[in-house]
């Protein structure tokens, strides 16, 4: 990075630290299983569904045994309003007979071993990672991370484990998880897909996207 993108990143972040600085996971969770779950049934689904879904299904399901043991068709049912219910049973019940049969029941605090969980890709285990264990070991990008990364010129890759590398090979690792629940806040209640909302938009004077929307 030159100097000049040095100062502009900086100056991204620090907008973005005012603008959300209690920027979280709004997945509700009480530890790394829960999370995991919740996780994976957001995928395609939003987390405010996924939240109403879990609500009942984390009083049902407290450990991983109780997942691996379930009916297949009695979790489908369960999770059935979050979409793709099938895949999304299937997924959560062989990462928790992995957990079960590796890790004590545990899930464990490695992206490497994280990653090996059926339905456990990148982006799953970042937030795991980053949220439940504090740890920076890769920058979360969801589709709001992936459409404002390209938006701000940070990142120009085309999918989303490349936006990722280019995300981390700039962004200090200091700030990689703020920086993911900060950019993801941001996409989804202010730099919308359809329709930004630039004048409310706190990095709008480091903005250049042919998205953006002021008027004259």
């Amino acid at each position: 990075m030159t100097e000049k993108e040095k100062r502009r990143l900086s100056r991204i972040l620090r907008a973005l630290a005012r603008a959300y600085p209690d920027a979280r996971c709004e997945l509700d969770h009480a530890g790394p299983l829960e999370l995991l779950v919740a996780t994976i049934l957001s995928a395609q689904c939003t987390d405010g569904r996924v939240n109403r879904v879990t609500r009942s299904l984390f009083r049902k399901y407290r450990k991983a045994e109780d997942y691996a043991s379930a009916p297949p068709e009695e979790l489908e049912q369960e999770i059935r309003s979050t979409g793709f219910y099938r895949a999304k049973t299937k997924s959560i019940q062989g990462a928790c007979r992995m957990l079960v049969e590796k890790y004590g029941g545990t899930v464990p605090s490695a992206m490497g071993e994280l990653v090996r969980l059926p339905g456990v890709a990148r982006k799953t285990a970042n937030v795991v990672l980053g949220t439940a264990f504090g740890k920076a070991q890769g920058i979360v990008v969801d589709t709001h991370v992936f459409r404002v990364a390209r938006r701000l010129d940070l990142a120009r890759a085309k999918v989303p484990d490349k936006v990722e590398q280019e995300l981390m090979n700039t962004v200090p690792r200091r700030h990689w998880i703020a920086f993911s629940h900060r950019l993801i806040f941001h996409g989804r209640y202010v730099c919308k897909a359809r329709k930004p909302l630039c004048l409310q938009c706190a990095v709008r004077e480091l903005c250049n996207s042919k998205d953006k929307s002021l008027p004259p």
